[in-house]
């Protein structure tokens, strides 16, 4: 992919992203059925746009929330549905149309207390907090947050009983009610003025913050590092666990410095990112780079995208962690210092992956289960305890309670970054040196991701593609092993292809809302072996979908 000029450089040399017309436009403009992208369409993480081009607008969200009240009484869903916000600027306005619909539905919304903002995994924690030991009177939630996206979108999220990211049955039903919903000019949407959703007897304060904080020694060894001092700096980068650290700190006696607390829907405290755009991504250099700075100043730094799902870890010893480096670290880790995890806990990742993750399963004797991209997948075993441990490629983990009992079933950026100062508390060692001694043994990855252009029609191909149709036997110089359309772990498809050889892997799949599929590589050889095996995997793709 082509790096912008500006990439890592200060966000206030980029544009300005125009708030009040982001507002403005949130209540003024209007989708169009008719146009593919004014429709609700939920992703691997929700429905996500921008009010300025009418993917995410007031209806939208009406619309999403009706859908969702409607699903709700088809399942006799009639416990209470956690409800928050991220620091977006479409965040706010959305939720105000949500709690309408829910008002007028007759939900029980639990509101932040203080109307704080609430992180991903706060909610998920309250939703399993509340439904542990219950079989009636379950409940659900809603988190309102693109994630680490530019400051001009927005973002919808459900979360069912189970606590994790709903599964496509699931999205796809809402999504398919909220068309129809938009379609019928709304007229079956239930709403009620803001301020009488607010006095609304069905609408209650719920306090994330401390529920959460409370519970972390349940899932961290907090009296470790507290113990040891471990010097830790984090930077929320202005999201939705922007007040959580302070709160963290002083419960736990930490040696924690919360570097800025600063709120501001345009993020222009950032860099920008590769293509020189504003995006949380904890895991990019580019965008991380005022917390690289902090390397030699803390043990560990550490920073949360918006909604504080993923982490970015730095380590004196390495820098900015490649985020398949320190998922690999933290499942060596972790099944070695939790004596009350299942013996037959397994460990999950997706088919994009690092394949260090599968040396390190297998060096410890650890089922490994391996799925399409998006956390759903792993929400199930979460919280049946059958995974200890579950990640993604882009920075996104969760991890069992101490006693192998589940935490949350969506990603948690701030266990898994806490987890770094734990780690360095009990084995003295940085995350960074733990890596570089892992690989010494089961050998150095070199891993890269690079986009190519493609048709709608080409990516729809692509989504769908037969390991019978790839024609090619060798890759990198070495026997292709296995073409997978398929993950090992569940049997679900992947949405493209996977191709493994003895010392490399490539697998590419369509983006989501781009005119682009990606192809993920990785080489146990060499980086010029990396180059290598991209290079081979764009030409059997691009000579598969030719042919086709």
């Amino acid at each position: 992919m082509k790096i912008d000029p500006l990439a890592g450089k200060p966000a206030q040399l980029a544009p300005r992203a125009d708030v009040p017309r982001l507002v403005s436009a949130y209540y003024t403009e209007r989708p169009d059925t008719s146009v593919a992208e004014h429709r609700v369409a939920f992703g691997t993480s929700g429905h996500r746009g921008s009010s300025l081009n009418s993917s995410f607008n007031e209806w939208h969200v009406l619309a999403i929330s009706q859908a969702i009240c409607d699903y709700r009484k088809r399942q006799g869903i009639d416990g209470p549905l956690f409800i928050g916000i991220d620091t977006h600027a479409l965040s706010i306005p959305a939720f105000a149309s949500a709690l309408e619909v829910l008002a007028a539905n007759g939900v029980e919304a639990m509101i932040a207390a203080r109307d704080e903002f609430t992180p991903t995994p706060a909610i998920s924690h309250a939703i399993l907090a509340h439904n542990r030991g219950r079989e009636r009177g379950l409940a659900d939630g809603i988190v309102i947050t693109p994630s680490h996206n530019p400051p001009e979108d927005g973002g919808f999220k459900y979360n069912p009983a189970n606590g994790g990211p709903a599964d496509s049955a699931i999205t796809r039903a809402v999504e398919i009610r909220a068309n129809e919903l938009l379609a019928g000019d709304m007229g079956q949407v239930r709403r009620v003025t803001f301020a009488r959703a607010l006095r609304a007897s069905s609408t209650r304060r719920h306090d994330y913050l401390g529920g959460y904080v409370s519970d972390l020694a349940s899932v961290l060894d907090m009296d470790a590092i507290s113990a040891s001092s471990v010097r830790i700096g984090v930077d929320p980068l202005g999201g939705a666990g922007v007040h959580y650290w302070q709160a963290i700190a002083d419960r736990y006696r930490l040696a924690l410095t919360v570097v800025s607390e600063e709120v501001d829907p345009s993020f222009r405290f950032m860099t920008l990112d590769w293509d020189g755009r504003i995006r949380m991504d904890p895991s990019s250099r580019y965008a991380m780079q005022r917390l690289i700075e902090l390397k030699d100043r803390f043990d560990i730094a550490c920073a949360c995208d918006t909604d504080h799902d993923r982490h970015g870890i730095v380590a004196p010893s390495a820098g900015l962690m490649p985020a398949n480096h320190y998922l690999a670290v933290a499942v060596h880790y972790l099944f070695r210092h939790r004596p009350g995890w299942r013996s037959d806990a397994a460990v999950g990742k997706t088919v994009v992956s690092s394949q260090i993750i599968d040396r390190v399963a297998q060096k410890l004797g650890r089922t490994l289960y391996e799925t399409p991209v998006g956390f759903k997948w792993f929400a199930d075993g979460l919280l049946d305890g059958s995974l200890g441990f579950a990640c993604e490629e882009s920075a996104g983990a969760a991890f069992a309670r101490r006693d192998g009992t589940v935490w949350t079933t969506d990603k948690d950026g701030i266990t898994s970054a806490l987890l770094a100062a734990e780690m360095t508390a009990r084995t003295g060692s940085d995350p960074g040196d733990l890596y570089r001694a892992l690989t010494a043994e089961l050998g150095l990855p070199y891993a890269d991701r690079v986009d190519a252009r493609a048709t709608a029609a080409q990516k729809a191909l692509l989504s769908k593609i037969s390991p019978q149709q790839i024609r090619s036997t060798d890759l990198g110089g070495e026997r292709i092993r296995e073409v997978l359309s398929h993950a090992p772990g569940n049997g679900a498809a992947i949405g493209g292809i996977k191709v493994v050889a003895e010392n490399g892997w490539f697998a590419a799949r369509p983006s989501g809302t781009e005119d682009i599929y990606k192809i993920y590589g990785e080489s146990f050889r060499s980086e010029e072996h990396l180059r290598r095996i991209l290079s081979e995997a764009q030409a059997i793709v691009d000579a598969t979908l030719q042919s086709a």
